[in-house]
């Protein structure tokens, strides 16, 4: 059922990132008098198809749903009428032709605006970053970290959770530069620190090693085990269980901890469990059975029971933000993943950076699958990362690719007339090789993940 979703999910995604980069070609197109003849999401046999408007567009969604393309009318595949020839892609000026191809990578950007956008306003929720311990004689040391503090800004970017800290450290780590860091002590008041990133690899950051190179880890507060919601009909409703119980022991093995709780169910799924619970200062005895769940491949144990939401605010933060200021840190965080995203790409080029960090669409599905089941915000989040790595990618100069035509139309602004068609033959061939190769090595990535 987890590799169901994952697919599920994944084609979603794919599906709506598709129809928006595609949308962007037809909307300006027609906008700019080309004769749109097809929209496409998806390749391959169609699966539904309609035609519609003055134009009698056909509209299909194909059985491969890993990409699409809005044909246009073109001398170039096929005889045009002389009443239409005006409205021919080829015949249109070197302006129009930019601004058709340019059009879907923007309209990807666009979207990943109004994808973070909603999910500022829906809110995200993230662990607070807290400084649990530091290593002595380590990067985190000699910045000045110690245990209690929060890291509120990373190079004046506000962080409120973690995740921005690990954003914002891996984004400095590329400058090579001392990077600023402003942390606000347990006792009250606040401290610039910077931290020394030019003896780390960035390859450690990214390969799971992040907290183990800076010689720091995240509190890892020990939060009591006492229920938050109970979900109805579910095991921890089923056995008993309430708001606000106290969970003493399970088995007779003591439980001081959500997460030592969490991981004992986790490990026996469709087990009876003895649980000790401790009720308005008196003792119960209950018996609880963890309905089992495929996670990842894993099959783990739930009880279906949220932690008590007093407790949980303690460590955990959402960024919730009104209309106005949801839109400004959407267009804030597009700009941010956007370079950071470019940078990576550049690292990987120059091989200053290893190409294990590009991923396939094994991963991506994992990810949408993953961030799904999470909530709508972080499903928002995946489809805005994506979408920027869509525009980015449609933008590499790299024939059959949007970059590749942008590349076409500024050679032939220079020279004066357009390449000829031996060279854009060539060059196709030589785009789909280095397409080829580029999804070998992503499919690679992903096995190579998965399978150790």
């Amino acid at each position: 059922m987890s590799i169901l979703s994952s697919i599920l999910w994944f084609v979603i995604a794919i599906g709506v990132l598709v129809t928006v980069h595609e949308f962007g070609h037809f909307w300006v197109a027609r906008r700019l008098g080309v004769k749109v003849l097809r929209f496409s999401v998806g390749f391959g046999r169609p699966l539904w198809r309609t035609r519609a408007g003055r134009d009698e567009v056909e509209y299909v969604i194909g059985a491969i749903p890993l990409g699409g393309y809005v044909k246009m009318l073109d001398e170039s595949e096929g005889e045009v009428p002389a009443s239409e020839v005006h409205r021919a892609f080829n015949r249109q000026s070197l302006p129009v032709r930019f601004a058709v191809v340019s059009a879907g990578p923007i309209f990807n950007f666009l979207f990943a605006v109004v994808a973070y956008w909603a999910m500022f306003m829906l809110g995200v929720s993230g662990l607070k970053p807290l400084v649990g311990e530091v290593a002595p004689g380590s990067l985190a040391s000699a910045a000045g970290f110690e245990s209690g503090q929060e890291i509120v800004r990373i190079d004046q970017r506000e962080t409120r959770s973690w995740e921005a800290v690990i954003q914002g450290i891996i984004g400095g780590s590329l400058s090579g530069e001392p990077l600023p860091v402003t942390v606000d002590d347990p006792s009250g008041g606040s401290r610039d620190l910077r931290l020394d990133l030019s003896a780390v690899a960035l390859d450690d950051l990214t390969r799971g090693q992040f907290f183990d190179r800076l010689g720091f880890n995240p509190m890892r507060p020990k939060i009591p085990p006492r229920m938050g919601k109970v979900f109805e009909g579910k095991p921890a409703d089923r056995a008993g269980l309430q708001q606000g119980d106290l969970i003493l022991s399970v088995d007779d093995t003591p439980i001081e901890t959500w997460h030592q709780l969490v991981e004992y169910l986790r490990a026996r799924p469709e087990q009876r469990i003895e649980v000790v619970v401790e009720r308005r200062g008196q003792k119960q005895r209950l018996t609880l059975v963890p309905r089992a769940e495929d996670e990842n491949g894993q099959i783990v144990g739930k009880i279906d029971a949220a932690l008590d939401a007093g407790v949980r605010d303690q460590y955990y933060t959402i960024e919730r933000y009104s209309v106005t200021d949801a839109f400004s840190r959407a267009v804030d965080k597009t700009a941010q993943v956007t370079v950071l995203t470019l940078r990576m790409l550049w690292k990987m080029v120059t091989l200053e950076v290893s190409v294990e960090n590009l991923s396939g669409p094994i991963s991506i599905a994992q990810y949408a699958g993953v961030s799904a089941e999470v909530g709508v915000a972080r499903f928002l989040e995946f489809l805005g990362i994506v979408s920027i790595s869509l525009g980015i990618i449609n933008l590499l100069p790299i024939p059959l690719l949007d970059g590749g035509h942008l590349m076409y139309y500024l050679i032939e602004l220079v020279q004066g007339r357009p390449v000829s068609e031996q060279v854009q033959f060539f060059a196709q061939r030589l785009g789909i090789a280095m397409l080829v190769c580029l999804m070998g090595l992503a499919f690679y990535n992903d096995l190579a993940r998965i399978f150790g």
